[in-house]
């Protein structure tokens, strides 16, 4: 008598045996055979980790993909106690600091890295920003533009690896990455002065060290162009707020100077609105100048003369020296000081 079939005519002792076996998951031991490379150097792939060619990691890649492979990058790290999660504090409404998150991120995608963002805004101060960041198991900080006091710092550096962007900090538990901004707006007085002017302005960013920085650039730049009896300092800030108050002291006062250099694009936009909309045209009755080379600089309707920090160079630097800490075991601090660069554009030309 022949075997029963089911409905469908199959033969349904084969059937169930089939439908009880699970597809079998590929493990990391199936991708190192078919890349033809060891287990080990297959984990060292998938870890970021340095010790295989570019033609050996596509290889393993490509095997993996094959095989349909997924690497638990989750359960790796917690074995090894590791997160691979960096935070980033930044001001929310600065838009060079913007732009340098974006770099920040595109460089931490390459060295295997996530980045956990808190922002500092007007109920949210540094501190709080920092604070929670820490909560979720941060190994490392990179600190934008940050204002809290040195030994504030310092502490937090002796915690974990901290990088500070954009601020001058002596500090041996801290690495600095930033651009030398005292030179950055020599480079702009120097270029006005060239162009003629001899009553230039300094738009005040207040306390701070990189206020500090650039107020002093200024100044040498003056005394090196010999226009030391021209200095003026304006009382400012780094938002569009501080930039129209100081348009209208300017505005109101009994000389309107023919240049005026912003402590950053932020205050220079708003300095340029005010002279805008009380008739003062930039550059044929005042030139202005920035610094930050933010988005904002760049449309067309702003086109305002500034100082690039190199967001790009910053963010590669600032993830470098975090990468050296946390997997190469670097101790001693670095320091890196890159060069700042003149972009000159519609708002700056000769003195009226």
């Amino acid at each position: 008598m022949g075997e029963k079939l089911d409905a469908t005519g199959s033969d349904a002792p084969q059937a169930a045996a089939g439908a009880s076996e699970p597809a079998k998951r590929p493990t990391m031991r199936d991708v190192a055979a078919r890349a033809g490379v060891s287990k080990a150097l297959v984990s060292l792939v998938f870890r970021n980790a340095p010790g295989a060619s570019a033609e050996t990691r596509a290889r393993v890649m490509q095997a993996a993909a094959e095989l349909g492979y997924r690497h638990n990058r989750t359960a790796s790290l917690l074995a090894r106690r590791r997160t691979h999660l960096l935070g980033v504090t930044m001001t929310l409404r600065n838009t060079f600091h913007a732009e340098l998150f974006e770099e920040l991120q595109a460089v931490a995608d390459e060295f295997g890295y996530e980045l956990a963002l808190s922002t500092v805004t007007r109920t949210h101060d540094e501190r709080r920003a920092i604070e929670n960041l820490l909560e979720f198991r941060c190994e490392g900080l990179v600190l934008i533009g940050a204002e809290l006091p040195a030994p504030r710092l310092t502490a937090l550096g002796r915690q974990l690896p901290v990088v500070v962007v954009g601020r001058r900090i002596a500090s041996p538990d801290l690495d600095v990455v930033r651009t030398a901004d005292d030179q950055g707006v020599g480079q702009v007085v120097d270029h006005l002065a060239e162009l003629g002017h001899r009553s230039i302005a300094h738009l005040d960013g207040g306390a701070g060290t990189i206020a500090s920085d650039r107020r002093r650039g200024y100044r040498k730049a003056m005394q090196r162009n010999g226009l030391e009896e021209h200095i003026r300092l304006v009382t400012g800030g780094y938002t569009e707020d501080a930039g129209m108050a100081a348009a209208r002291a300017l505005l109101d006062g009994p000389d309107l100077p023919t240049a005026v250099v912003a402590v950053n694009d932020r205050s220079a936009v708003g300095l340029l609105d005010i002279l805008a909309r009380s008739g003062v045209e930039a550059p044929k009755a005042v030139s202005v100048a920035g610094y930050d080379d933010s988005p904002l600089s760049r449309l067309a309707h702003v086109n305002l003369t500034t100082v690039s920090q190199e967001p790009l160079d910053q963010a590669r630097h600032a993830l470098q020296a975090m990468v050296e800490r946390l997997d190469g075991g670097r101790t001693t601090r670095r320091d890196v000081v890159l060069k700042p660069r003149l972009v000159i554009r519609g708002t700056t030309g000769a003195p009226r």
